[in-house]
């Protein structure tokens, strides 16, 4: 043993004292895995330093490795669709035209935004942003999906003091940084009390030849550490979210210290040094800090290294070695650079005013050295390392019984529509989107609201303009649903690919990536595992039919306390591309006496629907979703909006048609007068609120009717006609909703503060 590093007299030690080693050292492994480990060490002859087995508790972690998901994304999501993908890596790519591509991301802080509510949101939005750099593109967008309780648990923080520090940690990071946050979404229910939820993401555009390569493949490049001093900040973060929030593994030192002023310039210096052809290869440092993207970086290509890690620039000096290495501390990006430009690399980081260093260089071989100086400090095979086992996790699927709790007809459903307008899931986000600059950097096409100013109603997406030459942009889009998914996790996760793709089609923009977030509990539990697969097979069924790649992801479990787990919910991240963002599509409604039609059916669906939930209801299964008739009628609705038919543009989600409808006047201050006589030959609330996949609610032209109709080939229900100070819709001349627009509007802005 030294001062610096100890030897663990591992080889001799029986189960029960590897048992004991991985919990002294923080290490999250199992006894299984740690006899794995001294199998190795004996087999070399020697016992391990404490820096190799925290390397390898860090490289074997669920939240690196993937130990439980891997199999199943593999036989399901990887690979799908793949031709439309041009590039993968930290995050994915896929291109826009000849020049540009796009990239784009989503990940987790789960366990973080749990523990330190505040530092956990807005280290994840920081992390999100360095997938993107990591690819060579410049961010051009953050977005966020939410997801708080309302309980409140005995020794756990309140409900109230997390949706504060998160949404407080999200707009000072995305605003510090100077990236507008244009996307997302907030949910309430107590199935996240305490397991609050924190998916962000991101998307970059980039110029198709400048995209950054992630491997080294070849001898002597040199490896430098740019961005944020290394501290003690956020040791042990991964497996700390490997495990259940009392697993007694969670404390402050786990979370993450952002730096927004820092990251700022970073962005600037590493997207000029890859400009001018500097960066050889360019990895961030996220979880697992120095000792996952080193090994990572080297392991893909096929190389060994040496790293030297007193050279690391650190915030504290009296940092062990094996700290340095397994530090998550923020803002910082490792980049392979070849010996002859590693000092305009250097100067570049310098006149931005950033932090750099040589730490060490690739070498031939398959093994990574440490020295802390001097002495060796570890030395392991890189495929031993990154190589962690992977599970067949036992699974079971729990079908539930569905049952259909028949609420009682009423002859107004005035007082309906406003509840459900009021609903916090409904109702508008202004109290946090407000505090987020979705217009920083002057590329903010169509932002989260749209319509009248002081009177604006909620976007199915936001729109962004990628360049000043010319009008082409991207949409950016999200789905989810957790009340789907609670019930039946397989058709959620259908519903939730569903969402997000329409949205797109509703901006008149065609769908061409997505990224997942999806979020389980313990994989150790057969029914937890059964619901996460049953998410991942529902994503690959929908998105396949539907042609479109998921690109990239992340997988977050163990979101589970002693008292529950949260259910197996997707977050999906769409974008899409508009050849002319002139031409994008809003959905507040743009004049008197248009047309509006319904482009679908309602069918009597209503497992997890708003309407049963605000009466306490069981509505049975949950909306079924056909991807191929979501793609035939989303393809009409497009070559619709291409001949200038369509002027304004809702999906059909939570609330159905009369909520979709009721939303649609917000923005715009114009009425509208339905009529469903003719139309259902049901309960007529049945039809208003029916939460049927794949439906649109259109305005179009005057005297188009005909034209439209012909483009539609009979999927489309004429309704009703824009016009008025009111909300009336009729069935057999009796008044069902009659709702002046300020009521409309009222309500939706109250909120939940």
């Amino acid at each position: 043993m030294t001062d610096s590093f100890k030897v663990i007299k591992l080889r001799e030690l029986s189960l029960g004292q590897l048992k004991k080693i991985s919990r002294d050292l923080a290490l999250g492994l199992s006894v299984q895995e740690m006899a794995r480990i001294q199998s190795y060490f004996k087999n070399l002859g020697r016992d391990p330093t404490d820096v190799e087995l925290q390397a390898i508790g860090q490289a074997w972690s669920e939240h690196c490795g993937y130990k439980s998901s891997k199999i199943y994304l593999k036989k399901y999501i990887f690979g799908l669709n793949s031709e439309k993908i041009y590039s993968q890596g930290d995050a994915g790519v896929v291109l826009l035209d000849d020049e540009y591509a796009v990239a784009l991301k989503m990940e987790s802080h789960n366990h973080p935004s749990a523990i330190e509510p505040y530092g956990g949101a807005s280290t994840g939005v920081g992390g999100i942003l360095r997938d993107i750099l990591s690819m060579g593109a410049q961010p051009v967008a953050v977005t966020d999906v939410l997801y708080f309780g309302i309980r409140k648990y005995k020794n756990y923080p309140s409900p109230e003091f997390i949706k504060s520090g998160v949404i407080s940690g999200i707009r000072d990071y995305g605003n510090r940084v100077g990236i507008p946050t244009v996307s997302g979404g907030i949910y309430y229910s107590d199935m996240f009390s305490p397991n609050v939820l924190v998916n962000v993401g991101c998307v970059g555009i980039l110029k198709k030849d400048k995209i950054a390569k992630q491997s080294i493949d070849k001898k002597g490049i040199k490896l430098i550490i740019a961005g944020g001093k290394t501290g003690r900040d956020g040791i042990h973060g991964v497996n700390m979210a490997s495990a259940n929030l009392d697993s007694g593994s969670a404390n402050l030192s786990t979370v993450q210290l952002g730096n927004p002023i820092i990251k700022e310039p970073l962005i600037h210096a590493v997207l000029e040094a890859n400009e001018s052809g500097l960066i050889y290869s360019l990895k961030d440092l996220g979880g697992g800090g120095l000792s996952s993207v080193v090994g990572e970086m080297l392991y893909a290509g096929g190389m060994g290294g040496v790293v030297y890690l007193d050279k690391v620039p650190l915030k504290e000096n009296d940092m062990l070695p094996w700290e340095i290495w397994i530090s998550e501390s923020q803002e910082r990006m490792l980049l392979g650079v070849e010996e002859k430009n590693v000092p305009q690399v250097l100067e570049i980081m310098n006149d931005w005013d950033v932090t750099s260093a040589v730490i060490g260089e690739s070498v031939e071989g398959s093994k990574l050295t440490l020295y802390y100086k001097g002495e060796v400090v570890m030395d392991l095979d890189l495929d031993f390392v990154t190589s962690p086992p992977l599970y067949q996790r036992a699974n079971r699927i729990t079908y539930k019984e569905y049952k259909f709790d028949i609420p009682k007809e009423r002859e107004n459903y005035d007082g309906i529509l406003l509840k459900m307008l009021s609903d916090p899931n409904i109702a508008s986000k202004e109290y946090a989107v407000r505090q987020y600059d979705h217009t920083v950097r002057g590329n903010t096409v169509i932002p989260p609201f749209t319509g009248i100013i002081g009177k604006e109603g909620p976007s199915d997406a936001s729109v962004i303009k990628i360049n000043w030459e010319n009008y082409t942009a991207i949409s950016i889009a999200h789905g989810s649903n957790p009340f789907y998914s609670q019930i039946d996790p397989y058709m959620g996760a259908r519903n939730a690919v569903d969402e997000a793709y329409r949205n797109l089609v509703s901006a008149n923009s065609i769908p061409i990536a997505f990224s997942d977030c999806l979020n389980s509990g313990n994989p150790e539990r057969p029914e937890r595992m059964g619901e996460f697969i049953s998410m991942i097979k529902g994503l690959s069924d929908e998105a396949r039919e539907l042609g479109v790649p998921f690109v990239s992801g992340n997988v977050s479990l163990y979101n589970e306390t002693g008292l529950k787990s949260i259910p197996s919910i997707p977050t999906i991240l769409a974008v899409g591309k508009l050849k002319d963002y002139r031409k994008a599509i809003t959905p507040d409604f743009k004049g008197v006496g248009n047309p509006i039609y319904l482009i679908g059916k309602p069918e009597i669906e209503f497992g997890g629907s708003l309407y049963f939930r605000i009466q306490r209801k069981n509505g049975g299964r949950v909306p079924y979703s056909n991807p191929k008739v979501l793609y035939d009628r989303s393809e009409r609705v497009l070559k619709a909006m291409d001949l200038g038919l369509v002027l304004s543009s809702h999906d059909v989600s939570e609330g159905g048609l009369a909520l979709a409808i009721a939303e649609m006047t917000i923005g715009s201050d114009i009425g509208a007068e339905i009529d469903l006589t003719g139309l259902t030959f049901g309960r007529p609330d049945f039809f208003m609120f029916s939460e049927s996949q794949s439906m649109f609610i259109v305005e179009i032209q005057k005297g188009k009717e005909n034209e439209f109709e012909r483009e539609m080939g009979g999927s489309s229900i004429k309704l009703g006609y824009t016009g008025g100070q009111i909300l009336n819709i009729k069935l057999n001349g009796r008044t069902l909703i009659n709702l002046y627009n300020d009521q409309i509007r009222s309500k939706w802005k109250e909120g939940y503060t």
